[in-house]
């Protein structure tokens, strides 16, 4: 049993977005459908019968998300990441997750749920740690003007000139 799920709050798209999420990501999938009965939709304000909570799983990892209402909005302080082995896989993510969205800097991008992820590919952590403090420099300098992050151009800013 995983101890800690994250717990999504969403105005009324919580399956829509939970739907989302599983259509890009591998090993992904919806889990159970919580309505609101007539004593939550009266708690709640959302109309009985209607989605309550969506549980899912993105590879392997639970998920819950909830229609709220409009009360609280996701911002940068939480964010996902998504380590990827190759740029192919930092493109698709990019692209899938970013569309309707906004890219922000660095790697980091806003869906179009507002939920912040991070698309970021393995070997950045392997070129900025280490003994060697210029070649940190330079790939965190070259990072720092990305917003997509590009493999290629992260292994070059290795590379001492």
């Amino acid at each position: 049993m995983q101890k800690i799920t994250p717990f999504l709050w969403f105005d009324n798209q919580a399956e829509e977005a939970a739907r989302f999420y599983t259509s890009i990501f591998r090993n992904s999938r919806i889990g159970k459908i919580a309505r609101y009965d007539e004593s939550g939709a009266k708690a709640s304000g959302r109309p009985a019968g209607s989605v309550m909570t969506v549980e899912f799983q993105l590879e392997g990892q639970k998920f819950v998300a909830l229609n709220g209402g409009p009360h609280f909005k996701f911002n940068e302080a939480v964010s996902f990441v998504v380590n990827c082995e190759t740029q192919a896989e930092v493109d698709r993510y990019w692209s899938q997750l970013s569309a309707g969205g906004k890219e922000v800097q660095c790697g980091w991008l806003k869906d179009k749920y507002g939920v912040s992820w991070q698309i970021v590919p393995t070997i950045l952590g392997k070129l900025l740690s280490g003994k060697d403090a210029a070649k940190a420099r330079r790939v965190m300098q070259a990072m720092l003007k990305m917003v997509k992050l590009d493999i290629k151009k992260l292994r070059q800013a290795a590379r001492p000139a």
